[in-house]
């Protein structure tokens, strides 16, 4: 080949490898420009959750989708409700999803309320909580409001280990239901004839469940959204026992009855997302996720209800909360999208 084609050919060259390393420096350039656009780069998220298991799901849920955001979440530790409004708070840790409005209202105040803590509006609606009995024993024994258990002989039919006094089976301490219970029992005057059986809430219900399939009378406290509800459905399996008037923890007066008219004892509830106040405020992509969140409660019952049937390892939950994003791919890509514009600036 001539010396002057050579010096062409090697000219080309260079200049196709300049070419080749300013596109590879640009794509990369590019491709760190994207990875720094998320809004969660380099933030690391501490979760909480109480000690029931069953709240594994929702609080996993809200993590996926900070996690889209470039969130670093980590996985949500155990703590129960008075003690994680003080650790989000405190900064110790970032959110909680599972905040009962009016059940955990105190323990948001005497942990700074909104000046350190920010809530969302409604993650969970149309919550309920209260007392069931057995329809069978309902029926029969035509019981349909706590105040019946003052009779002795009524009190009786639920005693589970013959003391003469209804058992009870009601909340895990520092759940703060157990405050519900043990007001109503001094409001309604039912200490003489009435235990309160505290402890392992899930070992509790798995006796009450025992009782109802020997056919014997059970009265216990539950929620919804939870597997009980799934396992005794109200109305067909056991019924909601009013109360004789609204009484709540602390003394406020209140109207604790339902649109309906019924009164089972407490203010109908949601579910929210308690984060951080200083969080939310340098976080508006995960301030405008949180608010958007919605979940079923039918979704959380049936999720609830794998578990109690065996599906209950992390691995199953992740497998369960993955599942529900893919079957609504839709509605989470929309909040996910509708936070990220959030961050933008002039949002």
């Amino acid at each position: 080949m001539h010396k002057p084609l050579r010096r062409a050919v090697s000219r080309r060259r260079t200049a196709l490898g300049v070419m080749l390393a300013v596109a590879c420096a640009a794509a990369s350039s590019l491709s760190a420009h994207a990875a720094s656009a998320l809004p969660g780069q380099g933030i690391t998220v501490a979760p909480l959750r109480s000690s029931l298991a069953e709240e594994a799901f929702q609080t996993l849920l809200v993590s996926r989708g900070l996690q889209r955001l470039g969130y670093t979440v980590e996985p949500a530790k155990e703590v129960e409700p008075a003690t994680a409004h003080l650790a989000v708070a405190n900064g110790d840790a970032t959110f909680m999803a599972n905040h009962w409005s009016g059940l955990h209202q105190a323990f948001y105040v005497r942990s700074g309320g909104d000046a350190k803590l920010w809530h969302s509006e409604a993650y969970i609606s149309g919550a309920a909580q209260g007392y069931l009995i057995d329809r069978k024993t309902a029926e029969q024994y035509h019981i349909n409001n706590m105040a019946q258990l003052r009779d002795p002989k009524i009190a009786r039919l639920f005693d589970a280990d013959g003391d003469g006094k209804a058992d009870l089976a009601g909340c895990t301490p520092g759940w703060g239901c157990e405050l519900v219970v043990e007001n109503h029992l001094t409001a309604y005057k039912l200490r003489k004839t009435v235990t309160h059986q505290q402890g392992n809430y899930p070992a509790l219900m798995a006796d009450v469940i025992q009782r109802h399939k020997l056919g014997k009378p059970v009265l216990y406290y539950t929620w919804t959204p939870y597997w009980v509800s799934a396992e005794l459905v109200p109305g067909k399996d056991v019924v909601w026992l009013e109360v004789p008037f609204s009484s709540v923890p602390g003394g406020k007066k209140v109207d604790t009855r339902r649109p309906n008219g019924k009164d089972y004892g407490t203010l109908p509830s949601v579910q929210r997302i308690v984060a951080n106040r200083a969080f939310i405020d340098g976080n508006p992509a995960a301030a405008k996720l949180f608010s958007l969140m919605q979940l079923p409660i039918a979704d959380i019952n049936a999720q609830n209800l794998r578990m109690r049937d065996g599906e209950d390892k992390p691995v199953d939950v992740a497998r369960h909360t993955d599942a529900w994003i893919s079957a609504h791919q839709q509605e989470f890509d929309d909040w996910i999208t509708q936070a990220l514009a959030a961050a933008q600036p002039g949002r």
